[in-house]
């Protein structure tokens, strides 16, 4: 169903029995989610217990992260086995690149900032929306928060601090200011340090299920120094709205080194990272016509520095991308929507490796996107076109790539008084090599083809809300199957040097379920939120291989969570569970000896509200895997064991 909503995008104040609304902006917004969608936002963020944007995503079903351990290390999601660069990220509608590996470390994104984060498959259901929105097989988008001052208030600022377990400190703060009616400010600052050592427990056992170790050892190489910075200015005129944000994020932290043949005291990397972007937006409606501009400018600079393997590395590499969008949508009636976007994208890498291309990389996109309502039927259909040419200083540049990709999207609500809805879709889409895959120095193949997806599925959700015991009910189920075809895999050039290829063909069949609830019991408001996901991701590249239909590495059948928060006046609970099944590692043959066991952590946390002199205080307490598990997410890559932090936070 389309319709027109207002949204409020800030506090209502009364005086004297007169509303004033400080800001509100008119937009067209689809009143149903046609695409499954999967969303954290406001008191269920600050419930979690979670300070990154990677650990909170672990409560969505169909997600796998990849967390090679401590503070600091890098963290990635694979979104129903179809792999971690078929995932885009976007921050406040912009993607986050990154063409060298087509890898975002979602680690590195403080929860303090944002409002809502949302997990779609497929594509958003909103088809006002740049080219690039409709590029991936599945989308996360971390919106951050928007001012809002209440009365006369001019100025909010929130001070925050951490400390916990393997010596971290945290501190932060937030500074809004409202300049005029129609500008405001946004400053966003954050620090963290921690040494990254902590114990964990070694155990490993023979082919001969006999024991070889079983220790207690410290994990050296994670420590992380880390500051991020962020300004943004927000506006409003007659119809419109604009920001521009700028961003900085420096690191200097250690990559532990995987723990083999009894190396417990393994040392590991270092990686320097030092990243800045500006963006901004553009949206003006007119009539029946909105129209929207985004363009951003990046530049990441990597260290990585490696004195303890074989194999001396001491590399440095810089990034650079230029990115614009112009968005159109038109409403030919209320219930006929069409929206056509054009993107281009410049890339760049510079490297000191010998021999290296310098390769450039100039990417447009085109999206005829369109939206039809039909009685209870609501049609969504959409063609990418993406052209990409690239050019080398050295060696070979990959070929041009031109290629149409279509969506179609149904979404049918059966009966008039109950909120129920059954959804469909088909997606075709692809990820491009990343530049390290075409042109890494011995290892890259410029002619790799781009890595293909068909997505299919099909669901339904159901709510409701009642004046009984149980306030709300919804259940979201989503039956999916994927294929990826032209998987880019690394195997052996006959010169026992590793180079990338297109070999792999996977297919992924599952179900993904999703619970929320709340009730009443006295004066403490529960919700409990559960999440079931069902996985086969099997490999069906060549029937000669030994592992031929075997599940493909890190890819779980089983897995999900549970949470449970209670609100008690200024007291808030909060308990989460969450499980991995078995999985296989890189060697890929389902046997015993490649098995990875399951995991599961158990977190809790108690957080009081009060004041004092008009400021408003948050104190909390928080305890993490209290079982103290021994687990790895990564093989050989051990977790931290039970853990705390401390937290007080000030509203100004």
């Amino acid at each position: 169903m389309i319709l027109l909503s207002c949204r409020i995008a800030s506090a209502q104040i009364i005086h004297d029995s007169i509303l004033e609304l400080q800001q509100v902006s008119i937009l067209k917004n689809n009143a149903k989610a046609v695409v499954p969608v999967q969303e954290l936002k406001g008191e269920q963020l600050e419930a979690l217990n979670s300070h990154s944007v990677a650990d909170a995503v672990r409560f969505f079903a169909g997600v796998q992260i990849k967390d090679y351990g401590g503070v600091g290390g890098f963290k990635t999601i694979d979104v129903r086995g179809m792999g971690t660069q078929h995932v885009g990220v976007f921050y406040d509608g912009i993607q986050l690149g990154n063409a060298q590996n087509g890898i975002v470390d979602l680690g590195k994104f403080s929860l303090d900032d944002m409002e809502v984060i949302s997990l779609y498959n497929g594509q958003k259901s909103n088809i006002f929306q740049s080219a690039k929105d409709y590029a991936s097989a599945s989308a996360i988008y971390l919106q951050t928060k928007k001012p809002v001052f209440i009365g006369d208030k001019k100025t909010n600022a929130t001070l925050r601090y951490k400390l916990g377990s393997i010596q971290l400190i945290n501190p932060s703060t937030r500074i809004e200011q409202k300049i005029t009616d129609r500008l405001s400010a946004v400053l966003s600052a954050e620090y963290i340090k921690s040494n990254g050592e902590y114990k964990f427990r070694y155990r490993r056992n023979k082919l001969d299920g006999t024991k070889a170790y079983d220790t207690i050892a410290t994990r050296h190489d994670g420590q992380i120094e880390a500051k991020r910075l962020e300004l943004g200015l927000l506006g409003k005129g007659n119809q419109s709205n604009w920001n521009v944000k700028g961003y900085l994020y420096n690191s200097d932290r250690g990559l532990p080194a995987a723990i083999v043949r009894g190396r417990f005291g393994a040392r590991g990397q270092t990686w320097i990272d030092r990243n800045y972007f500006v963006q901004g937006k553009y949206e003006k409606r007119i009539k029946n016509f909105q129209t929207k501009l985004l363009a951003k400018f990046a530049y990441d600079y990597t260290h990585y520095i490696d004195t303890v393997s074989t194999i001396k590395i001491n590399n440095e590499y810089i990034q650079r991308e230029v990115y614009f969008s112009w968005a159109n949508l038109y409403s030919i009636t209320d219930k006929w929507d069409v929206n056509v976007s054009t993107d281009y994208q410049f890339n760049n890498l510079d490297a000191d490796l010998v021999n290296f291309s310098y390769p450039t990389r100039h990417t447009n996109l085109v999206a005829i996107a369109s939206t039809y309502q039909l009685g209870k039927l609501t049609l969504q259909g959409s063609l990418l076109g993406t052209f990409v040419k690239e050019s080398v200083e050295m060696n070979t540049s990959a070929p041009d790539k031109n290629v149409w990709t279509p969506t179609i999207i149904a979404n049918y609500k059966p009966f008039s008084n109950q909120d129920f809805n059954v959804r469909a879709y088909y997606k075709r889409i692809f990820r491009m090599p990343t530049l390290n895959d075409l042109y890494y120095t011995d290892i890259g193949y410029s002619n790799l083809k781009p890595e293909y997806t068909e997505q299919y599925n099909l669901g339904f959700t159901y709510s409701k809300n009642t004046s009984s015991f149980i306030k709300n009910f919804t259940i979201q189920a989503d039956g999916f199957y994927n294929e990826v075809k032209d998987k880019i895999i690394a195997g052996f050039n006959g010169r026992f040097r590793a180079t990338m290829m297109n070999l792999g063909f996977v297919k992924i069949k599952g179900l993904d379920i999703k619970l929320r609830s709340s009730f009443d019991i006295g004066q403490v408001k529960f919700s409990p939120m559960l999440t079931y996901s069902f996985m086969k991701a099997q490999d069906f590249t060549n029937p000669g291989d030994t592992y031929y239909k075997d599940l493909i590495p890190y890819a779980p059948e089983h897995s999900g969570s549970f949470v449970l928060s209670a609100k008690y006046n200024t007291w808030n609970f909060n308990y989460s569970f969450i499980y991995v099944g078995e999985r296989w590692d890189i060697n890929q043959d389902n046997i015993k000896y490649n098995r990875l066991n399951p995991w599961f952590t158990n977190d809790v946390g108690i957080h009081k509200s009060f004041k004092l002199n008009n400021i408003s205080f948050k104190t909390s307490f928080e305890l993490n895997n209290i079982m103290n598990q021994q687990y790895d997410i990564v093989l050989n890559y051990p977790m931290p064991g039970r853990q705390f932090k401390l937290i007080l936070s000030a509203n100004l």
